[in-house]
């Protein structure tokens, strides 16, 4: 793989430009749809030739992850390289970078890829609150880490873990040794359990001007550790979770969307459970809530434009469509108020997101 410099690293594109997007799973998807409204351009970059965005992209190439020189071919085809998720593997992203400015950079995703790096991160960088934490590398380890945090608490390996995967609750002693056996050889980290009250998010965007826009608080509730539904604007928001957003943000010289989530205590503290570089499952009632949808947004931003409005113009609760929940689109799509997204998998399992609706109060 060749070396290159990235051309126009700071130039507004117009329209007619194209975007690169590593990945091509749903959030792609609607990430191109909505660069097709402001005439940009989507070349999608996927191991999956079926992929859900590949039906709505300009151009799709195929390939794995690791081929280093197809992902520099792949970037050269675009004005600006951005990704869907967090986990893109970061000889891909370097390669990226060679090429075209990616947006957001490689360091948004050095710090959210790694549970360990994101929490020391957040809390030593940044003053923020976040679960109290240990390091894990041995058994030895995660029993000492249980005497300092507590019980209960929550074993997660440090990488690849999402919707509730590579993570178990410690409730005793007893569930040391078999949570151990779970998850080892990779490397974990040990979070103390925290009480809280609800589960609330912000989704936020910056500028490649340093311009920021915050939706309002959303209220998020989950079942099986995967995302349910998602109100906003959410009861009792103080802005202290736009500003957490904006640091964050401010501090990774980010552009892009990025979603932040909290737990939220009794007390209205706010504790950063986790940041996600990329458009965000809890954001997806931005669609129909008369506002600048998140997805344009970060077609906005990687793009250099000036973000959109922010400001919803009526409420909405977005709620998942989990495996055999996609069959009832039928009457889903009859039924006023309520607006139904699908994402094109031609497979349905348990457990996988098809799509979801969102529902205008």
């Amino acid at each position: 793989m060749q070396s290159h410099s990235p051309r126009n690293p700071d130039k507004t594109l117009p329209p007619g430009s194209t975007i690169g997007i590593l990945g091509g799973g749903q959030l792609a998807r609607m990430m191109a749809v909505a660069a097709t409204r402001l005439g940009l351009n989507t070349h999608i970059y996927s191991p999956d030739a079926n992929c859900p965005a590949a039906l709505v992209a300009e151009k799709i190439i195929v390939g794995p992850y690791n081929d280093l020189d197809r992902v520099l071919e792949f970037s050269q085809s675009c004005d600006v390289v951005t990704y869907e998720f967090e986990n893109v593997p970061a000889m891909t992203a370097k390669a990226a970078a060679s090429a075209v400015p990616l947006r957001p950079g490689a360091r948004a995703l050095n710090v959210s890829q790694d549970r360990l790096e994101e929490k020391s991160f957040l809390r030593a960088q940044l003053d923020l609150e976040v679960a109290g934490f240990e390091d894990i590398t041995s058994i030895h380890d995660l029993r000492r880490a249980v005497k300092r945090l507590g019980l209960p608490s929550v074993l997660k390996t440090r990488r690849f873990g999402y919707d509730g995967k590579g993570q178990v609750i410690l409730r005793s002693e007893a569930d040391i040794d078999g949570a151990w056996e779970a998850l080892s050889p990779a490397p974990c980290i040990l979070e103390a359990f925290i009480a809280f009250d609800r589960e609330v998010s912000i989704v936020a965007a910056r500028g490649l001007n340093g311009e920021i826009a915050a939706y309002p608080l959303t209220e998020n509730i989950h079942r099986n550790h995967i995302l349910h539904t998602s109100a906003a604007p959410a009861q009792n928001d103080d802005g202290s979770a736009a500003k957490i957003a904006a640091k964050i943000l401010d501090h990774l010289d980010y552009v892009g969307v990025m979603g932040v989530e909290f737990f939220q205590m009794k007390n209205g503290q706010l504790i950063v459970n986790e940041i996600a570089p990329r458009v965000h499952n809890s954001g997806h009632w931005t669609q129909n809530a008369g506002c600048t949808d998140q997805f344009e947004q970060h077609m906005r931003a990687v793009a250099g434009w000036p973000l959109g409005d922010a400001r919803p113009r009526q409420g909405v609760v977005m709620t998942n469509l989990i495996g055999d929940d996609v069959a009832d689109w039928k009457t889903l799509a009859a039924q006023a108020g309520t607006h139904v997204h699908l994402y094109g998998k031609s497979e349905v399992r348990a457990g996988r997101k098809m799509g979801h609706v969102n529902r205008t109060k």
